[in-house]
């Protein structure tokens, strides 16, 4: 399976309304807000470090007048990821616990209005988030070569610094209970002072239409969120909220083991993979 990766106001998917400046600005506020939202009240929070001045907000408005409709409409759905994803994650309560491996890593469920349910990891990684960042975001085509729930990672397009498209290929599961399946979707990255952001959805792309042999599922919102420790920055609080339409006859028992155990494999294969990337620069070169 695929980590999640991974139209900002319902109003700005429709073409007449994308020139609107004003729109815009109040969309780009609102996912200001829900990120403040996500940090907390706390003054010692990374939000109080990085607060952001209108004069930015207008700045990323003008950005927007570079990119193609096209392009555009990939950035619209990579905020609209993150700020719904965000929204989920804010809320606290009606959690419901799926499984706690042993070493205290969380998966809880919840079930949504017009999502379905969604699934929430929840481990303490020894690893700072920076690192992880650069591995998820910066190395994210080499996925495939750690994860076995993966088969391949492609960027299609790369539209910003903050989003791209990807298509990514899932591995049969053990016994093939679920047999392969691909998804391709816009990702959004953002950084905001010490934690991270990885956002997707599902969306289309012309130079990858559906495949055959393989059935397209869809994802999102998903997110991937990363914050330093506040007792050792040098580790990372790490959250993955995951939303996965597998289609095709499958038991919902089946889906929900399969989804909730790929989260907590997941989070093993990452460690084995910084754990190796932290060998290798300490290996004597020859």
């Amino acid at each position: 399976m695929l980590p999640a990766t991974f139209k900002l106001c319902a109003g700005i998917s429709y073409r007449h309304m994308r020139n609107m400046t004003g729109l815009r600005k109040n969309a780009i506020v609102a996912l200001h807000h829900e990120l403040n939202r996500l940090a907390g009240p706390s003054p010692t929070n990374w939000i109080s470090q990085v607060r952001r001045r209108s004069s930015l907000l207008s700045s990323r408005i003008k950005e927007e007048n570079q990119y193609s409709e096209e392009e555009l409409s990939y950035v619209k759905q990579g905020e609209d990821a993150l700020q719904k994803a965000i929204s989920i994650l804010s809320e606290q309560d009606g959690w419901t616990t799926e499984t706690v491996a042993a070493n205290g890593d969380k998966v809880l469920s919840k079930v949504l209005p017009d999502i379905g349910k969604v699934f929430k990891l929840e481990v303490m990684l020894e690893q700072h988030p920076d690192n992880l960042y650069k591995e998820l975001v910066g190395n994210m085509e080499q996925m495939g070569e750690w994860n076995p729930n993966v088969k391949q990672v492609k960027i299609l397009q790369k539209i910003s610094q903050d989003t791209m498209v990807t298509h990514e290929v899932s591995a049969e599961t053990p016994g093939n209970v679920v047999g392969p399946r691909d998804f391709v979707s816009v990702r959004c990255a953002k950084r905001r002072g010490s934690t991270c952001f990885l956002a997707g959805m599902s969306t289309k792309h012309p130079n990858m239409p559906e495949q055959r042999g393989v059935v397209r599922a869809e994802n999102g919102p998903t997110c991937i969120v990363m914050k330093p420790c506040a007792e050792d920055p040098n580790k990372t609080k790490f959250t993955w909220l995951l939303s996965l339409d597998l289609k095709g006859w499958i038991p919902k028992t089946i889906v929900n083991k399969v989804l909730s155990q790929t989260q907590v494999d997941f989070a093993n294969h990452l460690r084995q993979r910084m754990a190796n990337n932290v060998s290798m620069e300490m290996a004597p070169a020859c």
